[in-house]
């Protein structure tokens, strides 16, 4: 400790900018949050994303970094009290801003931006999130596993799918409400976890909830949120929202079980346990995006060094188990009386242990594309399980959910008439919220409503119920070479990986 200050200032005085860089050394280290300092001596061995960012910011004012990725209780629960130094006297405070040079050419784009009205379907507030998103924000959102060909398959596949439309069926009332998990929604999609809202709007995950709360959808609400998961439910709490709780397993399984507890009492529908993340995939847009300090070199997971210090997705996840097993079922299942699913399933044979296990429903998914590269897409596999759910007499003992890849109120279709009992939707909800706001959530979801009542009455069915297999031709959807329509709007959208320049290299 350096001796030249107090440990603690009376009430009514505050520190100075002089006196806090004072601690500023590695056995020393005080930061500054939202004007008030914090010593993270001690916590920066544990920090998830390393030590080496809090260094970065020993003695100075941190909130700029922080923000975006830390929910604002975090300090709370996770620095003991008198760690909670005191305020700090602000004038008194140099705060350095990062230079970005890309910065004034980003104002000028969102001023050039299109009308929210412009937007006719989810793949263009992606393509207006692009340009006027901030890089490090949009290599984070928009980054998928390796050569990203998953990422791109969860799209794909579904233009594999043909419908087989039924005609002179009385279609004049259309009926897009459904159940989910015992929950009545307006429309079978859910908006699923994604993690790091406030890097595309300093509100965060809580302008997702209003959206979906006005149209009476599910939220899945992510671990690793900017916002903490109180005020996520607060955003919800009277209206009646149903919303789940996404959950990556903390290895301290204390912190896990209090986390599924406070879930519970909050009235939080559904436990979604994340079971294809025990490492975080290799995201190389991310990892290029300049997150160059956001981390350590060193990576918790059995021994294996991975270089954290690129890319914002390696800072967050150091805490996850990836020990974790079917074995740890019962536990979660002794825990809590709220509905067990297991988020990121793949293959029939696991749908089939989840059905033996008493879980009460799954997620086909390959965590959109973000995680093990060459991975099937979710539509594709739930085309392989559905059959043999049925023909074992078991389809009514579990519920099937697909993400990844869904940009049209056809492919939510699609994976009904195979069986879903709704699907996730996650990034376009970012990319509308990131460039529009709440007003952009809210066009999004409305499209995607106005889609689908005019498919359904094209496609003959007047409800969610009447969706069922013969209406879609999925023969060519397993054959990975099957040539498929071009998607114009996908392929302008998809922004590709990028080589470093060849000076880099060198």
């Amino acid at each position: 400790m350096n001796h030249d200050t107090p440990d603690k200032l009376p009430k009514s005085q505050k520190w100075s900018g002089e006196e806090i860089g004072k601690h500023s050394t590695d056995s020393d280290c005080w930061v500054i949050i939202h004007g008030r300092a914090y010593d993270v001596t001690e916590f920066k061995a544990e920090h998830p994303g390393g030590s080496k960012i809090i260094m970065k910011f020993a003695g100075k004012d941190a909130t700029e970094t922080y923000d975006p990725i830390h929910p604002p209780d975090t300090l709370d629960k996770y620095l003991a009290r008198d760690k909670h130094m005191g305020e700090v006297n602000m004038e008194t405070v140099e705060v350095e801003h990062e230079a970005d040079p890309d910065e004034e050419d980003r104002k000028e784009r969102i001023k050039r931006m299109p009308i929210l009205e412009q937007c006719y379907n989810l793949m263009d507030f992606e393509a207006v999130a692009r340009r006027v998103m901030k890089k490090t924000a949009w290599a984070y959102y928009s980054s998928g596993a390796d050569d990203e060909i998953t990422m791109r398959e969860n799209h794909s596949a579904y233009h594999k799918i043909w419908f087989r439309p039924r005609i002179l069926h009385d279609v004049e009332t259309i009926d897009l409400s459904t159940t989910m998990l015992d929950s009545k929604v307006d429309i079978p999609f859910y908006v699923t976890a994604t993690a790091l809202g406030k890097l595309g709007n300093p509100e965060g995950e809580v302008i997702l909830t209003r959206g979906a709360r006005k149209h009476n959808v599910v939220q899945m609400i992510p671990t690793l949120a900017s916002c903490s998961f109180d005020e996520i439910c607060d955003a919800a709490e009277g209206s009646g929202q149903p919303q789940w709780l996404q959950l990556y397993v903390n290895k301290d399984r204390a912190i896990t079980e209090r986390i599924v507890k406070h879930a519970e009492a909050r009235g939080v529908k559904g436990l979604f346990i994340t079971v294809d993340a025990p490492q975080l995939g290799r995201r190389e847009k991310d990892m290029r995006s300049k997150f160059d300090d956001v981390g350590s070199n060193v990576q918790d997971t059995g021994g294996d060094n991975v270089d954290r210090s690129q890319g914002a997705a390696r800072a967050i996840s150091s805490f996850i188990d990836p020990s974790l097993s079917w074995k740890d079922v019962p536990w979660f299942q002794s825990i809590t009386k709220m509905p067990i699913i297991l988020k990121g399933v793949q293959r029939v044979e696991d749908v089939l242990q989840a059905v033996e296990m008493g879980v009460q429903g799954v997620v086909l998914s390959n965590h959109g594309g973000r995680q093990l590269d060459f991975a099937r897409s979710g539509i594709e596999v739930l085309a392989e399980v559905m059959p043999v759910l049925r023909e074992k007499g078991l389809q009514d003992r579990i519920e099937l959910y697909v993400d990844g890849g869904v940009r049209r109120a056809t492919d939510i279709i699609k994976a009904l008439c195979l069986g879903a009992k709704g699907v996730g939707i996650g990034r376009p909800f970012l990319y509308a919220m990131s460039a529009y706001g709440l007003p952009g959530v809210d066009r999004a979801m409305q499209l995607l409503k106005d889609e689908m009542t005019m498919n359904m009455r094209l496609i003959g069915a007047s409800s969610v119920d009447q969706l069922e297999p013969s209406m879609v031709n999925t023969r060519g959807l397993s054959m990975h070479s099957t040539a498929v329509p071009s998607d114009t709007l996908g392929l302008n959208v998809y922004d590709p990986l990028v080589n470093p320049p060849e000076k880099a290299r060198l």
